[in-house]
């Protein structure tokens, strides 16, 4: 079993950063695909950044984040990490991790087996 912990959600200006960051318990990150998605109020969840930490380390944005958003991971630490720059309001949302052991670089939540809660994100103009 599979467990994930988000952390590092804040209430930022347009224009800021923030690192979010999502532990992994019970199994080691270097065996899985990851990724980061997120859900505003009265939306679809939509994957944003995804990794194949298991086969290549492959990475792939979606084009609402790609050139500000950067997926990382710590093997050492067992981590996964989202670096967010140039924070738009639109940002605005709850952000999870998810992981999977065998399906790498998708974006369909329904690929992703184990899920995080949840770190929020706010994001002001």
């Amino acid at each position: 079993q599979v467990q994930l912990v988000e952390s590092g959600g804040d209430s930022v200006q347009a224009g800021g950063s923030l690192r979010l960051s999502c532990a992994a318990l019970g199994y080691t990150i270097g065996s899985l695909c990851m990724g980061w998605f997120r859900q505003a109020p009265g939306k679809e969840r939509e994957g944003i950044a995804t990794i194949a930490i298991a086969s290549d380390g492959r990475t792939a944005y979606a084009d609402s984040v790609k050139g500000r958003f950067t997926i990382s991971q710590d093997n050492a630490k067992n981590t996964l990490y989202l670096q967010m720059n140039s924070l738009k309001p639109e940002d605005t949302a709850m952000y999870y991790c998810a992981a999977d052991r065998t399906r790498c670089l998708t974006f369909h939540p329904s690929n992703y087996r184990y899920w995080g809660r949840g770190t929020q994100v706010t994001v002001s103009s």
